[in-house]
């Protein structure tokens, strides 16, 4: 596993260099997918490089990756998901908040993941049973992390992406519910939600409509700090279409306002 996260490192290393060399490019390539979603030639040209970075050096595993779908490799027990940019309507727009996300899937269960913001200065990682770590450039190199104490919703604050979705959802009611229970909202977005519930500095990250490379690597990180992620049903998983991630301490009061257990 050592080796897989020292890997894993290397090729956020590779897409660091490649994002951010096309990022606020004034020729920046920008198309229109079939679902209405913006997709850079950085998107494509990140997958494309990681891709043949695996092939070369994990051949026999699959990868399940945004841009280019499942390859099943030569065998089905690890599978790498990769995410090459996860924001990347505010990568097209200038907007700091975007990363890579790679993770590592071994016999179903998630064992590595790595999310890298370079223009966010930093670096979030964890490995199962080895904890979760950031690198922002303000504790030598990397901390600990560690998720709130925060025990009510009363006093948590709340991280989410939008208000888009949430109707096709559990209901927009649902979540305006749930950001009135708590103490404080600020829309951070995407992974950046569910790294600062990992940090401690937000206590409930949720979205409407995510998929799995949206959600396996942050998942692994925000277990690893403490915290308890699961879809709005409450089901422990990545591939739930939905998410709540949480210090564990607020979880189910979150899911009884907002969830759809039994929906």
């Amino acid at each position: 596993m050592a080796d897989d996260l020292t890997f894993a490192l290397e090729l956020a290393d590779l897409a660091d260099g490649m994002t951010l060399g096309r990022y606020r490019a004034d020729d920046l390539v920008v198309e229109t997918k079939p679902d209405l979603t913006p997709v850079t030639e950085a998107d494509r040209g990140v997958e494309r490089a990681i891709r043949e970075r695996l092939a070369a050096v994990r051949p026999d595993d699959a990868v399940l990756g945004e841009e280019f779908g499942a390859d099943h490799g030569r065998g089905s027990r690890r599978r790498w998901i990769i995410d090459p940019i996860d924001g990347t309507k505010n990568y097209v727009r200038g907007l700091a908040v975007w990363a890579t996300l790679v993770a590592l899937e071994a016999d179903g269960r998630l064992v590595v993941g790595v999310v890298s913001a370079p223009a966010l200065h930093r670096r979030w990682w964890a490995s199962s049973g080895g904890g979760a770590f950031v690198d922002d450039g303000l504790s030598g190199g990397r901390r600990r992390l560690r998720v709130s104490g925060v025990r009510e919703l009363g006093d948590a604050q709340l991280s989410y992406s939008g208000f888009g979705g949430w109707d096709q959802s559990v209901g927009i009611d649902s979540f305006l519910a749930l950001a009135r229970a708590c103490w404080r909202t600020r829309a951070f977005g995407d992974f950046w939600s569910y790294m600062l519930v990992a940090e401690g500095a937000v206590d409930v990250a949720c979205e409407p409509e995510v998929t799995l490379w949206d959600l396996a690597a942050p998942r692994l990180i925000v277990e690893e700090a403490g915290g308890r992620f699961t879809d709005l049903a409450g089901v422990a998983t990545a591939v739930g279409g939905d998410a709540l991630a949480t210090n564990g301490l607020v979880h189910d009061e979150a899911l009884a306002i907002i969830g759809r257990v039994g929906g």
